[in-house]
């Protein structure tokens, strides 16, 4: 008898688990094996600029609705702001409740110096998202000024003659088929990356992380479990999203994210796994890159948790109207900072600052802030992808097929 071949997500749940284990029993030797999980991530954030361009140009000038991009648009932010606000909401009772920096001593850590936080002013964060080249913007990972680049390159080709406009619709079409195939080359590599990346993270930091500061993890753990119940279960019950189909669809892109810490190198398969589900290319390409700016679930709810952890911790008891000031504060500052290294952590030290807490509270959660990051970050990929979703509900053009096609599962 002829055993099944394993799928993908199999094969990365098999690297996940060989490499906790490598990171348990050889911490040493799995810290060396950093450059098999930055290869794979490397390789990953190649792949997003080209598909992001062609794919938004195939599905903005290749229609020529203008009205229907810009009515998207203001659906998207709408649809952003209200389930990030519940994101800070869930964080802030949960923390409350359970409390997890009462008794946490804070010391001074020489790697709090790290932790740089420039204040960003409005201006500033509008001005950051137009790019003055694209190719500096996509080497740098900037998605959001890539898809403001491609946006505005939509509008000019779908402006000029047809001659003209089809040449470069059929170009940019199959760069994003090849782009798509391109990624299913390597998610071949995944279960190595992810596994890599896992061993490195137990290797370095030790299980030992999970007994210090475990409340912290937790509580954490338990806001976003929460929050994915409450939030997205209602979001989907209302928009009328299959809930098992999307689960099945959105698994690889999570666990991706989930092993990496890494939103970009989920992006590819996340986009390419709601277009499996029926969601149209132009909404997909147009939600998903977007949201990586403006709807950062996972993270918003984790920066209402830490910043009430610290203050906890600091034995400094805050008013409700306080915590309701630094929500509004949090909810603006974490639109600013998409793309920078440990942004969580930038955006929480301003925001210390600003309410008078101790610095030292960032360098208590550095210790475990990668442990953190693996369960806000596959949130945020989870809602985008869910947002794509209703999106595309919302315009009347969400068309799940009976089955999935086998590029989800296998």
């Amino acid at each position: 008898m002829k055993l099944p071949r394993p799928s993908l997500t199999q094969w990365i749940f098999i690297g996940m688990s060989v490499g906790l284990l490598i990171g348990w029993l050889a911490p040493d030797t799995a810290v060396t094996l950093k450059p098999l999980s930055t290869i794979f991530l490397r390789l990953i954030k190649s792949i997003i600029a080209p598909l992001i361009f062609a794919t938004l140009i195939v599905g903005i000038a290749g229609h020529g609705n203008l009205k229907q991009v810009g009515r998207m648009g203001l659906k998207s932010i709408i649809y952003f702001e209200v389930v990030t606000t519940l994101a800070l909401v869930i964080g802030l009772v949960c923390v409350n409740m359970i409390k997890p920096g009462v008794g946490v001593q804070l010391h001074p850590d020489p790697h709090a110096a790290d932790i740089v936080a420039k204040k960003q002013t409005v201006a500033e964060v509008i001005t950051h998202i137009v790019p003055q080249s694209f190719f500096q913007a996509a080497a740098e990972g900037e998605v959001l000024q890539v898809v403001v680049f491609t946006l505005i390159f939509s509008f000019a080709l779908a402006m000029i003659p047809e001659e003209k406009r089809k040449t470069m619709l059929s170009w940019c079409d199959a760069l994003a088929e090849t782009m798509f195939k391109f990624t299913g080359i390597v998610m071949r590599y995944a279960p190595i990356g992810v596994g890599a990346a896992i061993a490195v993270t137990v290797g370095s930091k030790g299980l030992s992380v999970l007994v210090n500061l475990g409340l912290l993890i937790i509580t954490l753990y338990v806001a976003l479990s929460i929050f994915i119940v409450v939030v997205f279960g209602s979001v989907a019950l209302i928009a009328r999203i299959p809930i098992k189909k999307f689960f099945s669809a959105v698994k690889e892109p999570a666990l991706i994210a989930f092993s990496t810490t890494s939103s970009e190198a989920a992006l590819p398969k996340a986009m390419q796994v709601m277009e499996a589900l029926g969601v149209p290319r132009r909404i997909v390409a147009f939600v998903i890159p977007t949201g990586y700016s403006f709807n950062l679930d996972g993270s918003t709810l984790y920066l209402s948790l830490a910043a009430i952890f610290v203050a906890q911790a600091a034995g400094v008891e805050l008013s409700i109207g306080q915590q309701v000031l630094m929500m509004l504060t949090l909810m603006l500052t974490s639109k600013g900072v998409a793309g920078v290294p440990r942004s969580s952590l930038v955006i929480l030290a301003g925001t210390l600052s600003s309410f008078g807490l101790p610095l030292e509270g960032v360098a208590v959660i550095l210790g475990v802030d990668e442990i953190l990051d693996m369960g806000r970050t596959t949130v945020n990929v989870v809602g985008n992808c869910l947002a794509s979703a209703v999106i595309a509900r919302w315009e009347g053009e969400f068309h799940p097929p009976e089955k999935l096609p086998g590029l989800v599962t296998n």
